[in-house]
């Protein structure tokens, strides 16, 4: 027969059965053992129900030969002849009803029909509080029925009455006034087709129900995150939740923000306290929870032993109970979640920091989630605000050749007011001047994916034409049709005309160190022509027919001077004019003027291909180009080195691809320029072409050197590529596009540089063998010694084995092997009193560069007249003794 169960059906054979803890089992068992062994009626047959006439039960029992198996001997049975009593089998039936009744792992209660009860098992009493003494005979409701359930009682009561047996979820009430989530099962006891008695069975589904809120909260947690507009609304929503689970009266949230330090309470409600304000972490409960990961149930006592260990400090009394759990993602700790309790009503259990840590597990994860959402949203107004409030032009546009959108700075910039105007606008058409430029850019970035610096002319709407420079790069469209390109334009129109007066200033830089090159070789050669011309001069009557050519020589020679001169301080300004050149022909012009530029320090060769063919570009442009990259390879090795310069002919297709370059595929000249310098790092590389960006010292360089060159080249139609590492020196490579042109004429102005007797000992240092014998000459015509050395060391070796005094040293400045600086430096230890003159054909800045400033004022430039010679020398030494 089916048993009523407390899931409101029946109980089976099969069905999943919970059993109790088995210590609980075994002292069930030990008492109904003795209560068998001392033959003790069942309980559970209410005294004032008679007992039923044996009738035939639908439990198919067979209980004659249980009886005879318990005498052990059923054939001992039938010899005495005993038959089973009725009584004896109702005994045993009772006896086995009564242990299933006490065994039952739920409660279990029966009734009388006045629903006072009359029979209770051990679980009933283990769960509600009441021992049997105290259940017995009072009527059930009164026991355990909540107050505000007495509607939910007279309608169970109805049912029983009529007959219908129930199952139902509710709450009932134990003896300590806990409320505890049941399912009721309850049915009538029908004896002769009469409700005699009830009963009813409970079962706990505390834990069933709290997995089910605590499920619930977690959902409305998530769904709270995606709806709160801020942390403020989501803050309170989770209160509220929080709130159904476990009593939150007290709450907080603390969170603590890396950047600042700070230990923030961003929500706290609380009945006794206000909020602290922001500060520095400390050794409060919060902190100890931040510090240690771990969750915290604390009371008064265990707050006392954490303060006397150290852990923590309390600032006033701690709550009858403080739960604080960590909030935390990824193993990540960033706050904690508090609830207080100030009431003796108000029990934290073990259970509930589980479910609270649960929770803030949940809460950390949308926290976090709705921080960067917001974190996101103010990035997104910093950068809306950034774009809109540029100084530059910001837009986005297809590939196709549609403004998609535009800041006010390029709505500007193209001298329109409203952006719905420039949206309208076919870039390719409507602004930029040259399609051609366009295209470029396009390809650039379709190869690319990037472009930096690209220079384009743009029309504005009033017809006039301005210079951008549009950096930026071309990205996936995500909700656009077709990939689309971010760029950055800034109107350089202005920049240009100053860039110009740079460009210049540094050319005329670049033109006095070429001056002040050329002077050492170039005034030696003008030094000889016009001394011996004065030498003639002096020994040639007027009358004679050689004095008039020697005058034309002399008048030649001074010519040369003043124009060498005159380029130490002026350099030529040229217009642009493209024609076909022959770059070797260039090349090969400006070795000859590069060689005194870099120093004697430097070794410079050139490798020329043969007939490599002609490009267009402006012969003085060009000239400016291989100057920059030779003086940049000349200050990258101050201790002297080699540069090397390459020409060939060259065709590049698609095997060759520059990193993150775009180059079109085709016929070049090539030129390269090579040194064993320092070399660059990748940063530098970077940004070597940028406008005035320099690694030079303040005072040593404009930064538009290489910017020149870039200029230069791109203007020109070619490229330019840089390959360098640290230590192993740098190579420009260079691309002109070749044309199949004879190349034209063209002229280079002229370059050319600026500028009595005793008998006192002189050592004379000229490496320049035609020079230093036309000094001797003179010198020694004026009745001086002179001791002559063509280098440094042999100066010092000289100086060393002449034991008399020497009066004065003329030596010139830049030599093989010691320069005249680093001899004077050596002879003046020994030598303190010897005057110095120093000869350089190197203008007076590229003189006090080279090291020499602190030396005695005694400098003559070359090339210079013997008179001269003669008077400086006698100025230096002072009136003859004689």
């Amino acid at each position: 027969m089916p048993m009523a169960g407390s899931g409101g059906g029946s109980f089976e054979m099969g069905d999943r059965v919970t059993r109790s803890p088995q210590s609980r089992e075994l002292v069930r068992a030990r008492s109904l053992r003795r209560a068998l062994e001392r033959g003790a009626s069942p309980g559970f047959i209410p005294p004032g129900v008679p007992n039923p006439v044996v009738q035939p039960s639908s439990l198919s029992w067979n209980f004659e030969k249980t009886i005879s198996e318990k005498t052990n001997s059923e054939a001992s049975a039938k010899k005495n002849g005993k038959k089973t009593n009725p009584e004896e089998i109702l005994n045993l039936r009772r006896q086995y009803l009564e242990q299933i009744f006490q065994s039952s792992p739920d409660p279990i209660v029966i009734t009388n029909a006045a629903f006072r009860a009359v029979c209770v098992n051990q679980e009933f009493q283990r769960m509600f509080g009441y021992s049997a003494a105290e259940t017995l005979g009072q009527p059930i409701d009164e026991l355990i029925l909540p107050p505000d359930r007495a509607a939910e009682a007279q309608w169970i009561a109805q049912c029983l009455q009529r007959g219908e047996p129930l199952t139902l979820e509710t709450q009932r009430r134990c003896k300590d006034g806990a409320l505890l989530d049941v399912c009721v099962s309850s049915s009538p006891l029908i004896i002769d087709g009469q409700a005699v008695a009830f009963y009813a069975v409970y079962r706990d589904i505390s834990e069933r129900k709290r997995a089910d809120a605590l499920s619930s909260a977690l959902y409305r947690i998530a769904e709270k995150a995606s709806a709160a507009q801020d942390l403020q609304q989501f803050f309170a929503a989770i209160h509220g939740i929080v709130d159904e689970l476990m009593c939150a009266r007290n709450f907080a949230i603390a969170i603590h923000d890396e950047e600042s330090g700070l230990l923030n309470f961003p929500y706290f409600v609380d009945e006794k306290e206000s909020a602290p304000a922001p500060g520095k972490l400390a050794s409060s409960l919060p902190e100890y929870v931040l510090r240690t990961g771990e969750a915290l149930l604390c009371t008064p006592e265990l707050a006392e032993q954490l303060q006397q260990r150290g852990e923590v400090e309390l600032s006033g009394p701690p709550p009858l109970q403080w739960l604080g759990v960590p909030l935390k993602v990824n193993q990540h700790i960033f706050g904690a979640l508090v609830l207080k309790s100030y009431s003796k009503n108000t029990r934290f259990r073990e259970r509930d920091k589980d479910v609270l840590t649960l929770v803030a597990q949940q809460l950390a994860a949308a926290i976090d989630r709705k921080r960067n959402e917001q974190a996101l949203r103010r990035s997104e107004v910093r950068y809306r605000s950034l774009v809109q409030t540029a100084v530059y032009g910001i837009y986005r546009s297809s590939l196709e050749g549609n403004f998609l959108d535009v800041n006010p700075a390029l709505i500007g910039m193209l001298g329109y007011n409203d952006p719905l105007e420039v949206l309208a606008l076919d870039p390719e058409k409507d602004v930029f001047v040259d399609t051609a430029e366009y295209n470029r850019l396009v390809d650039e970035f379709r190869r690319t994916g990037r472009m930096d610096g690209f220079e384009a002319r743009w029309k504005r709407k009033d017809g006039a034409i301005i210079t951008v420079r549009i950096s930026g790069r071309a990205v996936a469209g995500g909700d656009e049709p077709s990939d689309v390109l971010e760029a950055i334009a800034e109107d350089i129109t202005e920049r240009r005309v100053l860039e110009d007066q740079f460009r210049q200033s540094q050319k005329m830089e670049a033109v006095g160190r070429l001056a002040g090159g050329i002077a050492h070789d170039f005034n030696n050669l003008l030094m000889v022509i016009s001394g011996y011309t004065e030498v003639l001069l002096y020994h040639l009557n007027l009358g004679h027919p050689l004095h008039a050519k020697a005058e034309a020589i002399q008048q030649a020679s001074d010519r040369a001077t003043t124009l060498t001169r005159q380029l130490l301080a002026f350099s030529r300004k040229q217009l642009l004019e493209l024609k076909v050149i022959d770059v070797n022909a260039i090349v090969t012009d400006m070795e000859r003027l590069l060689r005194p530029l870099i120093g004697e320090d430097i070794e410079l060769t050139t490798s020329l291909t043969p007939a490599i063919g002609c490009t267009r570009a402006d012969a003085g442009q060009l000239e400016q180009v291989i100057m920059n990259l030779v003086v940049n390879a000349k200050d990258a090795m101050p201790n002297g080195g080699k540069i090397c310069i390459r020409t060939a002919s060259v065709t590049l297709d698609e095997s060759y691809r520059p990193e993150n370059t775009f180059i079109k595929h085709g016929p070049y000249v090539m030129i390269s320029v090579s040194d064993n310098g320092q070399g660059m790092d990748r940063e530098t590389q970077a940004r070597i072409f940028e406008p005035f960006f320099t690694t030079k010292e303040k005072g040593k360089g404009t930064g538009l050197g290489l910017s020149t060159v870039y200029g230069i080249i791109k203007q020109s139609g070619g490229y330019v590529f840089v390959q360098s590492e640290l230590g192993r020196g740098t190579v420009f490579t260079i691309y002109f596009p070749r044309v199949d042109e004879p190349s034209e004429e063209h002229g280079i102005a002229p370059i050319s540089p600026s500028t009595a007797g005793g008998s006192e000992t002189i050592l004379l240092v000229e490496d320049e063998d035609s020079v230093r014998q036309l000094v001797r000459e003179t010198l020694e015509s004026r009745g001086y010694r002179v001791l002559e050395s063509a280098n440094g060391d042999a100066a010092l070796a000289l100086a060393a084995a002449h034991s008399d005094p020497i009066h004065l040293i003329i030596t010139d400045v830049v030599m093989p092997g010691l320069s005249g600086h680093e001899l004077i430096q050596q002879l003046l230890p020994t030598r303190p009193t010897v005057k110095v003159l120093y000869l350089s054909g190197y203008a007076q800045e590229a003189f006090a560069t080279s090291g020499v400033a602190d030396a005695p004022r005694s400098f003559l430039q070359k090339p210079f007249t013997l008179q001269s010679l003669s008077r400086k020398v006698r100025e230096i030494l002072g009136p003859p003794t004689n």
